[in-house]
């Protein structure tokens, strides 16, 4: 019986470590893929490095599998606007009215533009 050469990545891949490294590949790759599917701006990048080293000694060929991912980083928090109000803090802009906060009695404005 002769041996069956190999010539092939995709098989040795299969090969190493008796199929745990190509199981290690695939959560890898599934850690980035959800990484990528959760950023918040919908865009980035994400590295799979897949590192081989072949030792040759006598004939013999050992292969040692290394793998690597690196994923997307986080986006730091952007500022918040806030304006000091008596001691205390606000988000609202002393300057500015709150169109938000709903109708205004109009006999209040009279009455503080009359004093």
């Amino acid at each position: 019986m002769s041996a069956r050469p190999i010539r092939s990545v995709t098989e040795i891949l299969g090969l190493l470590s008796r199929g745990r490294f190509a199981e290690r590949l695939d959560e890898e790759l599934e850690k980035c893929i959800s990484a990528l599917e959760n950023l918040p701006e919908e865009k980035g990048s994400a590295s799979i490095d897949i590192t081989l080293t072949l030792n040759f000694q006598s004939g013999r060929l050992d292969i040692r599998p290394k793998v690597s991912g690196k994923l997307p980083k986080e986006k730091a928090f952007s500022d918040t606007p806030f304006w000091t109000l008596d001691g205390a803090l606000s988000v609202q802009h002393p300057s500015q009215i709150d169109m938000f906060a709903g109708p205004r009695d109009a006999t209040e404005r009279r009455e503080r533009e009359a004093v």
